[in-house]
């Protein structure tokens, strides 16, 4: 089997790998469980890419995590659920419905009337999918995906309350909330009450990403950003060390402090 373009033979792949008769015995092995945090791991792994901008690594990025919804889709169709066709067709149907200033008479003058009827289209299909389980009041908060990072999903959620309104007024007034818990953080430490304390910083996470919201910032692509920034920093630090002939472990916080402070001096330079 050669390799293509088509990625029909990807789904061919797939399924010579998943054959009981000559396949791979390890993908063989594999059910939805077992796979599913490939396919997580795999959508960071293309993020990540991006941030570097390496487009040779986006490239193949893609291509793993191009193979996720195959691999998926390949066990699906062994079960008899569905194939990769359906997932192809529902997507497909899905972006011609919610797209209707494309592809259909509906106008949409900029990106913010396109969002508006995207989400009033979303809202109509959540409320079909609550009918369908016999749930006749749909929540605002529903399909917001459980397994997302905890600060992407913060995000989501509060967003979303904001949209019937649940939302604070102003950047000051989250701000004021988000100072609020920090003073209840201090009070649950300064207690020795570490359960509070948990409960407390995670308020105080939460009301920083509404902090962040409001400011027009993702909180997840900040935190990631800030942790880029560190590891880089701190990589200096290590490489000062090594000039300076020191362990990092022995070197002192004065000294680190100092080779952090060069680098941050750079930064700002």
């Amino acid at each position: 089997m050669q390799p293509s373009r088509d990625i029909s033979r990807l789904i061919e792949i797939m399924a010579a790998l998943r054959n009981p008769v000559g396949g791979c015995p390890w993908d063989l092995e594999q059910d939805f469980s077992s796979i599913r945090h490939y396919t997580i791991e795999e959508a960071y792994e293309v993020a990540d890419a991006i941030e570097r901008q390496d487009f040779s690594d986006l490239r193949e990025e893609l291509g793993d995590l191009l193979l996720q919804p195959i691999y998926h889709a390949q066990m699906a169709s062994e079960a008899g659920h569905f194939d990769i066709g359906d997932v192809i067709y529902g997507i497909t149907e899905k972006l011609i419905r919610r797209h209707p200033h494309v592809f259909g008479d509906l106008d949409a003058s900029d990106s913010d009337a396109a969002k508006g009827r995207w989400e009033a289209i979303k809202a109509e299909e959540r409320a079909a999918k609550a009918a369908r389980k016999g749930e006749t009041t749909p929540s605002v908060l529903d399909d917001v995906a459980a397994p997302l990072p905890a600060l992407a999903r913060a995000e989501k959620l509060t967003r979303r309350a904001a949209k019937v309104g649940f939302d604070w007024p102003d950047y000051a007034s989250v701000r004021a909330k988000a100072v609020e818990e920090l003073d209840e953080v201090d009070e649950a430490v300064a207690a020795g009450d570490p359960a509070a304390a948990h409960e407390e910083i995670g308020d105080l996470l939460f009301a920083v990403v509404n902090l962040a919201r409001h400011a027009g910032v993702d909180a997840e692509a900040a935190l990631r950003d800030a942790n880029l920034k560190f590891t880089r920093r701190f990589h200096y630090v290590e490489a000062r060390c090594r000039e300076d002939d020191i362990e990092p472990g022995n070197a002192g916080l004065e000294r680190l402090d100092g080779y952090w402070n060069e680098i941050r001096k750079a930064d700002k330079a």
